[in-house]
């Protein structure tokens, strides 16, 4: 089931003289059409994943997840009833926004040496009164490294 994947550009910034002055990468905007309104960003949230890391996997069963990685680069690993799928996001991955759907376990792993700034921008937004995050085991995966592989 391959999962809605967007890659964004690093645009150049300049100041008044011509000269860069930094970067931006447009993440979302809800006039690209490229999701349903349903699934639009109610909350936006940073979770940091220390180096080498993996932020256990996790199941929402109402919760959409619109993640981005800013800072670093990540991996989501997705669980399907045809296996796994992995999907890569981050500096050197074009800031790759990645949707994984409610009823899809996936876990976030750093595939590098520095934190990875990961943006999740789900739907709906999480509520003390409605905890939708529930364990899964993903033991028969193995999360390689890059220079493992």
């Amino acid at each position: 089931m391959p999962l809605f994947v967007q890659h964004h550009p690093k645009i150049i910034t300049k100041n008044k003289e011509g000269r860069s002055n930094g970067w931006l990468v447009p993440i979302f905007n809800v006039h690209d059409g490229l999701i349903e309104a349903v699934q639009h960003p109610r909350q936006v949230y940073l979770t940091v994943i220390a180096p080498r890391e993996v932020k256990v996997p996790h199941l929402h069963l109402k919760r959409w997840g619109l993640f981005t990685c800013i800072r670093g680069n990540a991996k989501i690993v997705i669980r399907t009833a045809k296996g796994y799928e992995e999907y890569m996001t981050g500096v050197d991955y074009q800031f790759a926004t990645i949707q994984v759907p409610a009823g899809i376990p996936a876990a976030l792993q750093n595939i590098g040496y520095e934190e990875a700034f990961m943006l999740n921008m789900p739907a709906p937004a999480w509520h003390i009164d409605d905890q939708d995050e529930h364990p899964v085991l993903f033991d028969d995966y193995t999360f390689f490294w890059p220079e493992e592989t």
